[in-house]
């Protein structure tokens, strides 16, 4: 199993414009999106992330946030836990909380996934994306789960 882990942020002039906006950032903007729960194969394989065929259906852990309140601070993360037998991945975001404490709470919460099923941790990886409001902003952070067909062949 091959995964990217990509994260992106952008304002907008609404809501869904500044969630698409950080979509597109984050480089999966034209796609469609399928949110799966938190597991993966063993071994799992970390890529750089390839480019993907527009209207592609992509399944992905994703976390995000939007706000239109000037001023909050607004963050995402995306921990994953990668071991023989299997993986595990975790989502979190917040308002105006430091990234640091939500980097810790996400990175206890998957190390306690696979604590719980017995698997030890090869590699931890967390990503995150935070900004500042100015007018209307949204983060996110997603694990994008790759095959060969939704990925676009190079020429």
């Amino acid at each position: 199993m091959k995964i990217a882990i990509v994260s992106g942020k952008d304002e907008g002039p609404t809501k869904l414009n500044a969630f698409d906006n950080a979509l597109s950032n984050a480089g999966i903007g034209d796609v469609n999106l399928i949110k799966v729960s938190s597991m993966l194969s063993g071994n799992a394989e970390v890529c750089d992330l390839p480019k993907l065929k527009p209207g592609a259906m992509v399944n992905c852990v994703l976390s995000s946030i939007t706000s239109d309140n000037p001023g909050d601070i607004i963050a995402v993360v995306v921990a994953v836990a990668i071991g023989e037998e299997l993986g595990c991945v975790v989502e979190t975001s917040g308002t105006n909380k430091n990234p640091n404490d939500l980097i810790g709470e996400a990175e206890e919460m998957v190390k306690y996934m696979m604590e719980k099923r017995k698997v030890e941790i090869k590699d931890l990886i967390v990503e995150y994306s935070t900004t500042e409001v100015k007018n209307i902003a949204s983060c996110v952070a997603s694990v994008v789960y790759l095959n060969e067909d939704i990925v676009e062949k190079s020429q």
